[in-house]
């Protein structure tokens, strides 16, 4: 089976096989090129992106720069900030914000997407980033620890069923990680990650929880029931920085049975 995947300046043919799938581009679906370049090329917010046939950029580049351009200035990033860039696809986020600070560190799953990242950062001439290839609940923990010293803000675009909750317990824990902002294209499969950054401190949970503090959807899919939305979280803060939440026990429940009853501990939500 052909398939056209290209724009006029940029023509590209691959084959794969004929079988039906319900994800056509995910990684590792085999495919062979045969004629024209063997990327596609994209301009967004001044800069050129390579894309990989398995690697992950959105499909509407108008609304795209919408949505980045938001999280640029609810991000308040300085010259003193780093970007945590989780499941950062070809590093569109990321690098779209590199130039205003001072690091920025990517992670996604895709090798194709993360190798071209890394190019798309040689060609725009950013050398304040780095892409790391894996699962984001193997590498954010490290990450984080290692990001410990710095002004961190987190950006996360997940897939449709969000977060492991890996993740999130990683960045709960994450003090000097105050502002977080989550772009999910399906808010009900990800409200369990909602819900656990801003659940009270727990024997599970540590770490000041987050609250939502405003949020916004932007149609990237016009004439669908479809849209993007970003949601921007922020640390609980207290006054004067001098009080802490302390763990928290489930409050007693009363049942009908015998007092010796005792109530377990609430967990996490279960991974996306």
């Amino acid at each position: 089976m052909g398939v056209w995947c290209g724009s006029f300046r940029s023509p590209m043919i691959m084959t794969g096989p004929t079988t039906h799938r319900k994800t056509p581009s995910q990684e590792g679906l085999p495919l062979e090129h045969v004629a024209g370049d063997r990327y596609i090329h994209e301009d967004l917010l001044g800069l050129t992106f390579q894309i990989s046939p398995h690697a992950f950029f959105q499909v509407n580049s108008p609304a795209a720069e919408v949505l980045y351009t938001v999280i640029q200035d609810w991000a308040q990033l300085d010259s003193e900030s780093a970007v945590l860039d989780v499941c950062c696809g070809t590093g569109t986020i990321g690098l779209a914000l590199a130039q205003k600070v001072k690091r920025v560190v990517g992670i996604e799953l895709c090798q194709e997407a993360v190798e071209d990242a890394r190019v798309n950062a040689h060609n725009n001439e950013l050398s304040n980033v780095e892409f790391h290839c894996g699962r984001a609940e193997d590498l954010v923990p490290a990450l984080v620890s290692k990001l410990a010293s710095q002004q961190l803000i987190a950006i996360l675009d997940p897939p449709r069923a969000g977060l492991h909750s890996k993740v999130i317990l990683a960045i709960r824990r994450a003090e000097n990680l105050r502002r977080l902002l989550y772009v999910s294209c399906n808010p009900r499969a990800a409200m369990g990650n909602f819900v656990d950054l801003c659940r009270a401190p727990s024997n599970r949970v540590k770490g000041t929880p987050f609250r939502p503090v405003k949020a916004v959807a932007v149609d990237l899919f016009p004439q669908t029931p479809h849209c993007e939305m970003l949601i921007l979280f922020e640390r609980v803060e207290h006054p004067n920085d001098t009080e802490t939440l302390q763990p928290q026990d489930p409050p007693a429940q009363h049942s009908p049975g015998p007092p010796g009853d005792t109530q377990q501990e609430a967990g996490l939500s279960p991974p996306s």
